[in-house]
């Protein structure tokens, strides 16, 4: 059963390819993306989501607080977004 990350704290200057590269060697990733603003630039947030969730949980605990480029990443199990009062 596959299992999304949360990854945080990315830095601004980091790619997907950065980020698949400190997460790859974990296991099979099935999805991974970097957030973007209307701009094309980073949010400095992001989620990859592993194919089998073992390997995500080692993910989790190796890279937690490990720093890539010049800012540790925090990284934990993605929650399903709070509904917004402002969507209808």
């Amino acid at each position: 059963m596959s299992k999304k990350l949360f990854v945080g704290n990315i830095d601004w200057n980091a790619s997907e390819d950065d980020l698949r590269q400190a997460f790859s060697p974990f296991g099979d990733i099935e999805d991974l993306v970097i957030l973007q603003d209307h701009m094309g630039r980073s949010k400095g947030f992001g989620f990859v989501t592993f194919t089998n969730a073992d390997d995500a949980d080692k993910a989790i605990e190796a890279l937690n607080g490990k720093e890539l480029k010049s800012r540790e990443l925090v990284v934990n199990e993605a929650r399903p977004p709070k509904p917004r009062r402002d969507r209808f």
